[in-house]
């Protein structure tokens, strides 16, 4: 019984191959690629609040680590609001300091703190109120609600101008029209610069509203057609 399903698909594959060996070469075929791009204001901030420590024992770096974060945690979900301001943890590490003879001389360690959102203002105020951080990194993005929403016209715009050059080049070939062989729409986006802002220092006795100065650029959003197209005769 195995042989002989196995006898029929070796036939089954040896007939195709013998018919994909007759067939001619594909003739008048086309392949084209068009894109779309628009700029698009960020809308997401985030901003990355860390903590250093240094001693001569681990547990009381790490110890010391805690209870700065712990605080900062209590000051910023007061403030939290879902999608608007998130707060999270991030890295959270502990690494021994080398003497030059090799021996561990001391530890070092460092927490951080994310802040993260679309009420850019709200979380520029809140990073200026949380004690004994400092800000050690600034990101803007763009949502996926604000990329949703332009997503769909520029893919619009992409097909536009691929259906538009397949018509011309066919014309620019000699023939009278053309037929969609095959088509693939990819999306693409990426970040331009802004400006970083200068970081600082947090003061650790008191807090402060002074908000952290920010500034969003613009992000791109592309969609890409590729494909190919049948050149169809007069």
């Amino acid at each position: 019984m195995n042989r002989t399903i196995l006898l029929a698909a070796a036939t089954t594959l040896a007939a195709g191959a013998s018919l994909a060996q007759t067939l001619p070469p594909p003739q008048n075929v086309l392949q084209l690629a068009a894109s779309a791009t628009v700029e698009v204001p960020q809308d997401q901030l985030s901003i990355t609040m860390s903590v250093q420590r240094d001693g001569n024992d681990a547990a009381a770096v790490q110890s010391q680590l805690k209870q700065v974060l712990d605080a900062a945690l209590v000051e910023a979900r007061k403030a939290a609001r879902p999608g608007l301001v998130d707060v999270r943890t991030g890295a959270f590490s502990l690494y021994p300091r080398y003497s030059p003879k090799g021996g561990i001389a001391g530890w070092q360690g460092r927490a951080e703190l994310v802040i993260d959102g679309r009420d850019m203002p709200a979380i520029s105020q809140l990073s200026g109120r949380l004690t004994g951080l400092v800000v050690s990194g600034v990101a803007h993005s763009l949502s996926r609600e604000a990329r949703d929403k332009v997503e769909a016209d520029v893919a619009g715009q992409a097909i536009a101008k691929f259906k538009g050059r397949a018509e011309v080049y066919a014309k620019q070939f000699g023939f009278g029209g053309y037929s969609i062989r095959e088509v693939a729409v990819g999306q693409a986006d990426g970040a331009m610069p802004s400006p970083m802002p200068r970081m600082r220092a947090m003061a650790a006795a008191a807090p402060t509203d002074e908000a952290l100065p920010v500034e969003a650029g613009k992000a791109t959003v592309t969609v890409t057609v590729n494909g190919s197209i049948q050149m169809s005769p007069r």
